[in-house]
C-alpha cells in the first residue's frame, strides 16, 4: 500500500465520519421528538429522553451504514476529482482500479464495523435503553409468556431458565369453558417429570361459592416441557448471530419452520458486504461527467440510490419469505445484483 492509496482511504474515512455524523444525529433528533410525547409518564423526564435518544445511536448507526458508507464514498472520491487531485494521481499512474481498491479496503474495515455494531453493540445498547425506559415509566420490560395445556392456561412473568421460572399463573377451564380455578405461584422448578411450585395460592370456583387455600409446595398439573420454554429463551436472544445460531439449531432438531430465523441470520451476514458493494459502487461516479458534479448533487445521487436499494432490499426479502426462496438469495439477492453492476463499471472505468 503506497502514500496516495492511503490518502484515498484517509479522505474516503473523513467524509464518511462527517456524513455519519450529520445522518446520526438527524436520526436521534427524530427519535427524541417522537420520544419526547411520553416525557412525564412515571418518572420519565426530559432527561431519560435525552438518555434514551442516545443509547439509540448504535442501532441507527447501523440502520444507515450502507447509505453512510455510499453518501462518504460518492463525497470522498467526488471531492478528489472536483479539486484535480484525482487527475494528478492518476497521472501518477494510479489507475481507478487502485483507487476502488483503497476504497475495498476501507470498506472492509466498515463492514466489520457494521458487523460489530449490529450483532454486539446495537442489540446490548438497545435493550438497555428499553429497560430503562420502561422502568422509568413503570412499566414492566419482562414479556410474559402464555401457554395453553389442554384445559389450562399458564402464564409466567418470569422466565429464568427452561427448568426454573417465577411468579406463575395457572388458569383452569371448566368442561363449559368457564373459569374454574386460578393459582399463583412465587417460583417453579422443574425436578425431571413434573414442576414442583413454592409459595401457591390457590383459588377454587364452585357454583355456590369460592374457596381460597395456600401451601408452601405443590405440583403443578398438566404436560409443560422444559423444551417449549426453551424455545422462548433462545428467542429473546436471537438479535446475536450465535444466538439465532442456536435458535435454528434447536427449531431444525424439533422439525419446526426455522425460516424466519434462517432469513435474519443470513440478512446479518450479507450486511457488511452490502457495505463494501455499496462504497465501491460509487467509485466510478469520480470518473466522466459525474466528477464535474457539486456536493448537493453527489448527496443527492447517493440518497436516491440508497432509499432505491433499501426498499429493493426489503422487496426481495418479502418475495423470497412468499415464493419460499432459499435464505441465502432472498438475503443477498440486491446485493448480489449489485456488486455485477459495479464490477461491469470497474471492469470499464479507465
Amino acid at each position: 500500500m503506497n502514500r496516495l492509496s492511503r490518502y484515498v482511504m484517509r479522505h474516503v474515512l473523513e467524509l464518511t465520519g462527517i456524513v455519519a455524523l450529520g445522518l446520526v444525529a438527524i436520526y436521534t433528533l427524530v427519535v427524541f421528538v417522537s420520544d419526547i410525547n411520553d416525557a412525564g409518564k412515571g418518572d420519565y423526564g426530559v432527561v431519560d429522553v435525552l438518555s434514551y435518544s442516545l443509547l439509540m445511536v448504535p442501532s441507527s448507526l447501523y440502520v444507515l451504514m450502507p447509505i453512510i458508507a455510499l453518501l462518504g464514498t460518492l463525497m470522498g472520491v467526488g471531492q478528489l476529482a472536483r479539486t484535480s487531485e484525482l487527475t494528478a494521481m492518476r497521472a501518477a499512474g494510479m489507475s481507478l482500479k487502485d483507487i476502488g481498491a483503497s476504497v475495498l479496503i476501507t470498506g472492509v474495515a466498515l463492514g466489520v464495523l457494521a458487523f460489530v455494531l449490529g450483532d454486539r453493540i446495537a442489540p446490548a445498547a438497545e435493550h438497555y435503553a428499553d429497560a430503562r425506559r420502561d422502568a422509568a415509566r413503570g412499566v414492566s420490560s419482562t414479556q410474559s409468556v402464555w401457554l395453553r395445556d389442554a384445559d389450562q392456561i399458564v402464564q409466567i412473568r418470569q422466565l429464568e431458565t427452561e427448568n426454573h421460572i417465577r411468579e406463575v399463573t395457572a388458569y383452569r377451564l371448566s368442561a363449559d369453558s368457564k373459569l374454574s380455578r386460578i393459582g399463583n405461584a412465587r417460583e417453579a422448578t422443574f425436578d425431571g417429570s413434573h414442576w414442583q411450585l413454592s409459595g401457591v395460592e390457590r383459588t377454587d370456583f364452585g357454583d355456590d361459592r369460592v374457596t381460597a387455600t395456600q401451601a408452601d409446595h405443590a405440583e403443578l398439573e398438566g404436560g409443560i416441557a422444559p423444551s417449549v420454554l426453551r424455545l422462548f429463551i433462545l428467542e429473546s436472544d436471537s438479535l446475536s448471530l450465535t444466538g439465532l445460531l442456536r435458535l435454528i439449531h434447536y427449531l431444525d432438531g424439533n422439525h419446526l419452520d426455522a425460516s424466519k430465523y434462517r432469513l435474519t441470520m443470513w440478512r446479518k451476514l450479507v450486511e457488511p458486504l452490502t457495505v463494501i458493494v455499496m462504497m465501491l459502487f460509487a467509485v466510478p461516479f469520480a470518473s466522466g461527467s459525474a466528477r464535474d458534479m457539486g456536493a448537493g448533487q453527489r448527496l443527492l445521487i447517493g440518497m436516491l440510490i440508497g432509499i432505491a436499494f433499501y426498499v429493493v432490499n426489503k422487496v426481495s426479502v418479502s418475495l423470497g419469505d412468499i415464493y419460499g426462496w432459499p435464505a441465502p438469495l432472498a438475503a443477498a439477492a440486491p446485493t448480489l445484483v449489485l456488486a455485477m453492476v459495479t464490477g461491469l463499471r470497474l471492469q470499464k472505468a479507465r
